[in-house]
């Protein structure tokens, strides 16, 4: 330590001097004390005030500046040297040292400031600020031959890119090229997993999405595929992982997807459809990930459907009954949910066998995966009235549904519940359904429904409620008390909030109410009329007109 303070006293006197055979000897002195025990010499190089004579060291022109860059790299390889670094000014002329030619001096200047910035969102930003994305790819782009260069750089691409304010300035440099063709080069599995860790984040980003595919990256993805999908090492079974996952991530955007798709005609489309059955639990996950992603668009999914994929997917699923793969289960649904969207394909998915297929998943106790369920059995029957009457006289359908609509720690599974409950009675318009639901206790959820945060959740809810009105009011009167639908009714008619679509098919409601002795008096007791009377002058016609229609029936019958 004796030795370092005698060499930080002579390189305080030799950079005043600009002495630089000094200054060298003195800035080894530090490097051999740094590499001995870097603690003890960083905080000893901090309180000997050497930190401001570095932004003077760091020229271009001297042969001291790989050295120099070297020493901070070091320093701030320390957590609580960063902000003295920052303090002392390093952070621009460093940056500036990324347009030389000397490939040390970039090597030491690229850890210099990785080092300084690590886990430091805004000196990473302060970075892409000062323009370093450009110029790194154009590092990468010159100096690819350098191991030691490329490295640097895809540990810099790969903190960068966790920015979202790095992504646009990423997508106006070739850097989807430069990274494709560094993993076309690469045999290593170390290099390709670091070349890998910059792609996913740089591919959450749509422009760079599409950039990645016209620069050929799906072609390399699918060739370590091809490659890896029998291998047993850990490494192949990791890059496997990685490979077709990033290969599903670029399907999310929807110009790169669409590319791909070729109208269904594309060998990328063709190869990831042989996905489908394979024996690799990853690559049937990646498989029927990738079919969801086409099929975000109805002229996809039709094509699709046309051409049997919808029997892929229903043989991949009575595996996993068995074998209860939950990620594969749950893409699968996914996909099949898509699919189902399209007017066209619903009867010819339900003529498929999927509606039977999807109901052997109704014992899971996964979440994710009832979700999926219950929002495949949604699309398929909407506006499909014999299957909407099947299912809504299944009773065991029917009592899970009323079970998971009160999944309170799964808002997600509750909601999608209610909806198939109120779709089976809208879409059959059917007195049995009526009755299954009412026996299987789902009125009062779908009373709930009814004060949802979501309009369309009320609306669906309130139209199901008319229709169990009109067509079973004596067998569902009991829960309609019990549920207290007329004082939610009376709520979402005099809520000034409540959508125009809401105060009418509650005011439907409430004259299908009428009917029944209880109701009626419910009725009476909380003054309706003068609540509909007010709805009279509303500036929607139709609830409006409505209005006249119940005041004059409330009228009638008080």
């Amino acid at each position: 330590m004796d030795n370092l303070t005698e060499a930080l006293q002579k390189l305080k006197l030799a950079s005043g001097d600009n002495t630089a055979h000094g200054v060298e000897i003195c800035l080894d002195c530090l490097l051999k004390a740094l590499a001995s025990t870097n603690t003890e010499a960083s905080m000893k190089i901090q309180e000997m005030g050497i930190l401001p004579l570095f932004p003077n060291l760091l020229n271009p022109q001297s042969s001291c500046t790989p050295k120099v860059a070297n020493i901070i790299a070091e320093l701030a390889k320390n957590e609580f040297m960063r902000s003295p670094c920052v303090d002392a000014g390093l952070i621009p002329p460093l940056v500036q040292l990324l347009n030389s030619t000397d490939q040390e001096v970039l090597l030491q200047t690229g850890r210099a400031l990785g080092n300084i910035c690590y886990d430091s969102h805004s000196l990473q930003a302060q970075l892409i600020n000062m323009g370093v994305i450009p110029t790194l790819v154009k590092l990468l782009g010159i100096h690819s031959h350098n191991a030691s260069l490329t490295e640097m750089c895809l540990i810099a691409f790969g903190n960068l890119a966790e920015l979202e304010s790095s992504k646009e300035q990423f997508a106006s440099t070739n850097i989807a090229e430069e990274l494709v063709r560094l993993f076309q080069k690469q045999a290593e599995h170390d290099k390709k997993e670091m070349i890998f860790e910059v792609l996913a984040p740089l591919a959450e980003n749509d422009v760079i999405k599409l950039q990645l595919v016209e620069a050929g990256l799906v072609e390399c993805l699918l060739d370590v595929v091809a490659q890896t999908v029998d291998g047993e090492r850990e490494e192949d079974i990791a890059q496997l992982k990685t490979a077709s996952d990033l290969m599903v991530l670029l399907l999310l955007g929807d110009e790169s997807m669409q590319k791909l798709f070729e109208g269904g005609k594309g060998s990328v489309f063709q190869r990831v459809l042989s996905w489908i059955p394979s024996n690799n639990h990853q690559l049937q996950l990646a498989g029927a990930l990738a079919i969801a992603n086409f099929a975000r668009n109805d002229g996809n999914c039709i094509h699709m459907v046309d051409t049997g994929i919808v029997q892929k997917l229903l043989d991949l699923l009575d595996r996993h009954v068995e074998e209860g793969n939950v990620t594969v289960q749950h893409a699968a649904l996914s996909a099949l949910r898509n699919l189902a969207i399209p007017v066209v394909n619903k009867s010819k998915m339900l003529s498929a066998g999927v509606a039977d297929v999807v109901l052997k998943f109704l014992q899971s106790e996964m979440p994710p995966v009832q979700f999926k369920l219950l929002g495949t059995l949604r699309m398929l029957i909407d506006t499909q009235a014999e299957a909407a009457d099947q299912l809504g006289t299944n009773g065991k359908l029917v009592e899970r549904l009323v079970e998971w609509c009160e999944a309170k720690d799964h808002a997600g599974v509750m909601g999608e519940s209610n909806r198939l409950l109120s779709a089976l009675i809208r879409h059959s318009k059917s007195k049995e359904v009526v009755r299954s639901v009412i026996q299987g206790g789902g009125v009062k959820h779908l009373v709930t429904m009814a004060t949802s945060e979501h309009m369309i959740m009320q609306n669906e809810a309130l139209v199901a409620l008319g229709l169990i009105a009109a067509l079973d009011l004596v067998a569902a009167e009991k829960d309609f008390v019990g549920a207290s639908l007329v004082s939610v009714l009376h709520k979402l008619l005099s809520d000034e909030r409540s959508a125009p679509e809401i105060k009418y098919n509650s005011m439907i409601l409430i004259c299908a109410l009428m009917g029944s002795e209880p109701l009626h008096k419910e009725v009476q007791s909380l003054a309706f009329i003068d609540v509909v009377s007010k709805l009279r002058a509303h500036e929607n016609k139709t609830v409006s007109h409505q209005a006249s229609l119940t005041e004059q029936r409330l009228t009638a019958q008080s």
